[in-house]
Order: C-alpha cells, then structure tokens, then sequence
C-alpha cells in the first residue's frame, strides 16, 4: 500500500492492486474514506464525520493535480 503523504494524521495512500476510476484511500485511527480524484466524490466511509469528510475533501482538491501524478506513476497509466 504506497502512501502518498500524510497530513495531520491522516494518511493518504493507494492499495498496490488498485482500479479505475482514480481514487484516494484516506485513514487516521479507524476512520477511513475513499475518495475519487476526479469528482471528489466520495465512495466509501467508515466512521468518519460529516465535517471530515468535508475537510478530506478540500484536503484532495487541493493536492489533486499531485495525486493524479502519483496514481499515473505508480499503476504506469
């Protein structure tokens, strides 16, 4: 499971085996959120606030361009 980088305790990582479409696995304690890059949509929660996930959110919208490279780089699209 590569990270990508962490951030105030979250970690921003993708799993080895991953699919399209481009997404983002965040975790911080036993919260956790998938969230796809292009829409910001969100996928998959587990006991996460409205109010993080909205943080999250934000967090990957402004990282996108670097997650988008990164996804790219790793799975050589």
């Amino acid at each position: 499971m590569p990270t990508i980088f962490r951030y105030e305790g979250y970690r921003f990582f993708f799993f080895s085996d991953d699919h399209l479409p481009r997404h983002v696995h965040i975790e911080k304690g036993d919260s956790y959120v998938r969230i796809e890059l292009s829409s910001l949509k969100v996928t998959d929660s587990y006991r996460t606030s409205a109010k993080e996930i909205r943080k999250l959110q934000k967090i990957v919208e402004s990282k996108r361009e670097m997650l988008i490279g990164a996804w790219d780089e790793y799975f050589d699209r």
